[in-house]
């Protein structure tokens, strides 16, 4: 790429950072503090699992809908920004009273339509941007990373201050703190440049299902699947876990915050390391890690040492396995499968696993307490690993065959 070629990508790609800083933002505070909002409302457990879920469900529909309709169309951009817009519009919802018995069906349909319209920002913002870090047909790694941290930086700043905010004043303010931060994804998504993707008349109807029938592309999907579902334990019930030991709001915080640490070391330094391994390699390890983490979790909770070094390996069990997973979509689903691609993966790793796993673990919750949700997800890591090495296998059997 020349030099001006690369200062106009760069020029490009400063709006999504910042919308990344901005998305970050939001879940930053959003999904550790929802459960404890939820709980401050008076519902239980269950009814938090279930309500939390309502995010994974519409990861079951709208990503692919979305990702469809952005790869005939080219217009991500716009599509994102209609998304924002509605979702910013949907939060005011949250400020209503929850106490009728119509409460939780009211609750529900506002984290519905908000959840609808937020739930494929990243994957149609990430397709986006794969367009332009990948011109030359290979995906450069080191350039997603120093874009990607910046929603990292934006996830520390909100899990930390909103911590030590909900410490203070209580949770009264989680509805207004939902509105600012939308607000600011939307002024972000309103920045991004018009881009749209030219769709060649040969290339405006291209199946994805021969790409689903590689074997090599299931079981990325099926480790895929079993990792993200040994991350619920974090996503939907660390905070709740945290708050039954005796933590403060404020410490609870702070140990999200150390994984956020470690997750923006990894993407700032990432193209150093991904090459002393081949992608389905870091799969492996990843997944390995993940095993490790939920089974500290479990067991030395208690422990604060114990449970920063759980944290630390967020580096390995978020950060890593989502650079590789990007780049292993770029590779199994270029060009116009690109929506597509990236859709399926929220779709079967973050949709499906996520209900499964929020729904699995209230029930496990409610019968045999919470840390009985990490010794699952200990058992949901270990089917990763196996999955993620049946993916290096093959990968290694096909490098063979082609060398």
């Amino acid at each position: 790429m020349s030099e001006a070629a690369s200062a106009v990508s760069r020029r490009q790609l400063v709006p999504f950072a910042a919308l990344s800083a901005s998305y970050f933002a939001h879940i930053g505070f959003f999904n550790p503090y929802l459960p404890l909002w939820l709980k401050e409302l008076g519902f239980s457990i269950l009814a938090i699992s279930l309500l939390v879920s309502v995010q994974a469900a519409t990861r079951l529909f709208a990503p692919y809908g979305w990702g469809a309709l952005s790869d005939h169309t080219g217009e991500r951009v716009k599509l994102l920004r209609y998304g924002a817009t509605v979702a910013l519009l949907a939060s005011l919802g949250l400020g209503m009273d929850f106490g009728s018995p119509y409460g939780i069906w009211w609750l529900t349909a506002v984290l519905l339509v908000m959840f609808t319209h937020t739930s494929a920002m990243m994957p149609m913002s990430e397709a986006a941007m794969a367009h332009l870090i990948s011109q030359g047909g290979a995906f450069d790694a080191r350039r997603y990373g120093r874009v990607r941290l910046w929603g990292s930086l934006g996830f520390l700043v909100t899990v930390f201050a909103a911590g030590a905010w909900f410490e203070f004043f209580g949770m009264k303010h989680f509805p207004g703190w939902t509105f600012v931060s939308l607000l600011a994804v939307a002024v972000s998504v309103w920045c991004l440049p018009d881009l749209k993707e030219s769709v060649p008349a040969h290339e405006e109807k291209v199946p994805v299902l021969p790409v689903l029938r590689q074997r090599a592309v299931q079981w990325f999907f099926a480790a895929a699947f079993f990792h993200v579902l040994a991350h619920i334990g974090i996503y939907v019930f660390f905070s709740l876990y945290l708050d039954s030991i005796g933590y403060s709001k404020a410490m609870i915080g702070i140990l999200w915050a150390v994984s956020v640490v470690v997750e923006i070391g990894w993407f700032y330094t990432q193209g150093r390391w991904l090459p002393k391994l081949s992608l389905t390699g870091w799969l492996v390890l990843c997944a390995a890690a993940m095993t490790l983490r939920m089974g500290l979790t479990a067991t030395f909770a208690g422990v604060l040492a114990v449970l920063v070094f759980a944290q630390m390996l967020h580096a390995l069990t978020f950060a890593t396995h989502h650079t590789v997973c990007i780049a292993l979509l770029s590779h199994h689903f270029p060009g116009r499968l690109r929506g597509r691609g990236q859709a399926l993966y929220v779709v079967l790793a973050y949709g499906l696993a996520g209900v499964l796993g929020g729904l699995a673990g209230g029930l496990l919750s409610s019968v045999f307490g919470l840390v009985s949700v990490y010794w699952a997800c200990a058992a949901a890591g270990a089917l990763a690993t196996f999955c993620a090495w049946r993916a290096w296998r093959l990968q290694r059997r096909l490098d063979a065959a082609i060398a």
